[in-house]
C-alpha cells in the first residue's frame, strides 16, 4: 500500500463568527491511499485539524502525516493515539478504499440516495440584526431546529434578538439551540442561564470554558436549560478520564465531533459511556469539506439518530469539493447522480 496527503484551505463565503472569533479560511487535509498495482483506484479522507481547537494542532502535524505515509508503505503501525483527526483520515480512507474507491465509507441507505438526515440550521454570530435577518432566511428555506451562536456581543443585544425571534416563532414551531463555545464564565453563567430560559430554550453547548469540571458540574446541576459538553470532551481519549469526566459532570447531552474526538472509534465509545448515565447526544461536523461530512453522514445514518444533527456545515465555503451531497429543507441528503469532482491535489508521499 501507499500513500500521500495534500492540504487545502476551504474560503468561507460569509464570515462565520463565534465566541473565539471570526472564521475566514479553515485549513484541512486530504489523506488518500492505493495499491501500487491500481494507483488510480484510491480511497481519500480528511483530517479536519481545526486551528485553535484541535487537541492535535501542534508544529508536529505534518511531520506526523509524512510519518504516517512512510510507514503505511512500509506496513508498519503509526501511533496516532494524539492526533484524532489523522485518525479521522486514515480511518475513513481505509473505509472508502474497502468499499471500492466510491466514496462510500458504510455502504448503506444514505450513501445510496435513500435516507435524508435531519439536521438544525446554523447561524453565526453577527449584529442583532444580522442574526435575526439569518434566522429568518433558515425558517424559510424549511428548518424548524437552529443552532445560534452566542457570547461574543453584547449579552442584552443577544436576548433581545432570541425574544424577537421567540415573539415571531412559538417553541412549538422552532426549536432554539445556542452554543456559548464557552463564553460566559463560571460568575455570569447561572444569571445568563435564568434570563436565556424565558425563551424556551432546547438546550445550551459548553456555556462556560472547558477545564473546569467543579464549575461545569454545579451548572448542569442547577441550570434551567439543559446542557451539552462540546469542547469539554476534546483531546480525552482515555476510557478512565472519559468515564470520570462524564460521572463528575453528568451533562444533560454530549456533542460528538468525530474529527476532534479519537474517529468514529473514539465517538462510539463516548455514545456507549454516555448511555450507561441516561446522557443523550448528537453528532456535529467540524467543519469538513464535503469529503469529510459524506464519511460523517454515512456513520450516523448507522445509528438510527432521529433527533436533527449538526450536519448542515457543507454550503458554507465557495471552494468545497463537489460531491453528491445537498440539503433539501431540514435535511441531508446524498444524490448519486451528482457524483464527485475532486481538484488536483498537490499530494506529498513523505
Amino acid at each position: 500500500m501507499k500513500a500521500a496527503f495534500a492540504k487545502y484551505t476551504l474560503d468561507f463565503i460569509n464570515p462565520a463568527g463565534t465566541s473565539r472569533g471570526t472564521l475566514l479560511k479553515k485549513d484541512t487535509y486530504f489523506l488518500k491511499i492505493w495499491d501500487e498495482q491500481c494507483p488510480e483506484r484510491f480511497g481519500i479522507g480528511e483530517c479536519a485539524l481545526f486551528k485553535g481547537l484541535s487537541a492535535d494542532d501542534n508544529d508536529s502535524y505534518e511531520p506526523k502525516l509524512r510519518e504516517l505515509c512512510r510507514n503505511i508503505a512500509l506496513g508498519v503501525e503509526t501511533d496516532l493515539a494524539e492526533y484524532s483527526s489523522i485518525q479521522f483520515g486514515l480511518e475513513t480512507a481505509i473505509l472508502d478504499f474497502s468499499n471500492g474507491c466510491r466514496r462510500v465509507c458504510f455502504d448503506n441507505d444514505f450513501a445510496r440516495g435513500n435516507y435524508q438526515i435531519p439536521i438544525n440550521g446554523l447561524v453565526w454570530m453577527g449584529t442583532k440584526d444580522e442574526m435575526i435577518a439569518r434566522i429568518d432566511e433558515k425558517v424559510a428555506a424549511g428548518f424548524h431546529v437552529i443552532k445560534l451562536k452566542i457570547g461574543a456581543i453584547d449579552f442584552g443585544q443577544e436576548l433581545e434578538m432570541i425574544s424577537h425571534i421567540r415573539s415571531r416563532y412559538s417553541g412549538s414551531d422552532l426549536t432554539i439551540r445556542v452554543d456559548a463555545n464557552g463564553g460566559f464564565t463560571p460568575g455570569n453563567v447561572m444569571d445568563r442561564l435564568n434570563r436565556l430560559a424565558e425563551y424556551s430554550i432546547h438546550s445550551i453547548e459548553q456555556p462556560i470554558k472547558a477545564g473546569q469540571w467543579e464549575q461545569m458540574a454545579e451548572v448542569c446541576d442547577k441550570s434551567p436549560i439543559p446542557v451539552a459538553l462540546d469542547e469539554e470532551l476534546i483531546g480525552i481519549t482515555n476510557p478512565m478520564m472519559m468515564m470520570s469526566l462524564l460521572r463528575t459532570i453528568r451533562p444533560h447531552y454530549i456533542i460528538l465531533k468525530p474529527s476532534l474526538m479519537g474517529g468514529f472509534a473514539g465517538s462510539t465509545e463516548w455514545l456507549k459511556m454516555a448511555a450507561q448515565f441516561g446522557i443523550g447526544g448528537w453528532i456535529t461536523s467540524a467543519l469538513e469539506s464535503n469529503i469529510g461530512l459524506n464519511a460523517l453522514a454515512q456513520w450516523v445514518t448507522t445509528l438510527q439518530v432521529r433527533i436533527p444533527q449538526g450536519l448542515g456545515t457543507g454550503a458554507l465555503y465557495h471552494n468545497n469539493i463537489p460531491s453528491p451531497l445537498c440539503q433539501r429543507a431540514d435535511y441531508l441528503c446524498s444524490d448519486p447522480k451528482r457524483g464527485w469532482q475532486l481538484p488536483e491535489f498537490n499530494w506529498i508521499t513523505e
